[in-house]
């Protein structure tokens, strides 16, 4: 039997049933820097060290010892599917028969890295920048792709010394696509613990990016909160309807509410830019999103509006009066239809921001 252990970013972040195949096993198969750090589970069981390049190698051998009736733990760092051994292994298990395998998911970077960073991670793309047996034509189309959709982007194996060309020829395609503005984080491993930067798309460095580090790349709704990376899902957070909105919401179903900007009215620009005043109060109030500028008032449980221009744009207007009679129909709609208004919100602006 060969257990394909995925021993996680570092030996604190293994699973408990990795932890238990180990235990178990007679012999255990890696590369050397990733033995190093289980050396306290594989006391007294054969260990078989290869480098880096022999994973072909390291293969052949688990599935020999396999055939010879042994429990064989074939080691492999994050989580062996995802740019790990389970990929080589059953590439090759295609020449023989009656190989039983079994593969035992560990933490990958991934998610490692999401979780230093805050909570960054909704739909998103993970991208091995290597060129080493993959076309670099193949990895700048992935990128534009995945950029293009939106995604966040996970970047593996972003920089060697003499590997440089992928990662420029990758970030040009996110600086050609996404805003400078966008939300980067970093994640470095090292023997003193992880390396943790949070920055912009604009102003990451490339020259501090090696082999062990992992990058995530925000997408249009990603912010950032109490330096944290934060990507919203779109929950819908209950909130009463100001009696000043029923009110305004009442003479605009009626027909009777003011389309563009509103010189008339004492406050304008209320904002302190020219505005488009047709939704003066906004119909998704509140969004609980700060990727277009609005953020809670710690403490007091309300949310400001304050920094967000993004209502009262031309084409934001545009787009959501394209669907909002859909759904608004009373007063009460911008509650009960409050998740279908979010829906909205979040196709308005990827279209607008």
């Amino acid at each position: 039997m060969i257990y394909v252990v995925g021993i996680g970013p570092r030996r604190d972040d293994m699973t408990i049933r990795a932890l238990k195949i180990l235990q178990d096993a007679d012999v255990v198969i890696g590369y050397g820097g990733y033995l190093k750090q289980i050396r306290d589970l594989t006391e007294g069981k054969q260990v078989i060290a290869r480098g880096m390049g022999q994973e072909l190698e390291r293969v052949e051998l688990a599935i020999s010892h396999s055939r010879r009736g042994k429990k064989v733990a074939l080691v492999s760092s994050g989580d062996p599917g995802v740019y790990g051994m389970a990929n080589v292994l059953y590439q090759v298990l295609g020449k023989y028969e009656d190989v039983k395998v079994e593969v035992v998911p560990g933490v990958t970077a991934a998610t490692y890295t999401a979780a230093l960073l805050g909570a960054p991670l909704h739909d998103f793309a993970v991208i091995s920048l290597s060129d080493i047996l993959t076309p670099i034509s193949e990895i700048k189309r992935k990128t534009r792709k995945a950029a293009e959709a939106d995604l966040i982007i996970v970047f593996y194996n972003p920089r060697g010394k003499r590997r440089t060309i992928p990662l420029q020829e990758a970030y040009q395609i996110l600086m050609d696509i996404r805003k400078a503005e966008t939300p980067v984080g970093t994640v470095k491993t090292g023997e003193n613990g992880p390396e943790v930067n949070v920055t912009t798309l604009e102003q990451l460095s490339l020259e501090d990016v090696d082999m062990s580090t992992t990058i995530l790349v925000g997408n249009t709704f990603t912010y950032l909160q109490d330096g944290k990376m934060v990507t919203p899902r779109g929950y819908h957070i209950p909130h009463p309807i100001h009696p000043l909105a029923s009110d305004f919401y009442e003479k605009y179903l009626a027909g009777e509410g003011v389309e563009g900007a509103n010189l008339s009215c004492e406050y304008y620009p209320c904002h302190q830019h020219p505005q488009n005043c047709t939704f003066c109060y906004c119909p998704f109030y509140p969004c609980g999103d700060s990727s277009t500028g609005g953020r809670w008032i710690k403490e007091k449980q309300v949310w400001s509006c304050e920094g967000c221009r993004w209502i009262h744009q031309d084409q934001t207007v545009q787009c959501i009066q394209g669907k909002l009679d859909q759904l608004l129909h009373n007063i009460d709609d911008l509650e009960n239809h409050k998740k279908e208004l979010l829906k909205l919100r979040r196709e308005c602006v990827f279209f607008t921001k």
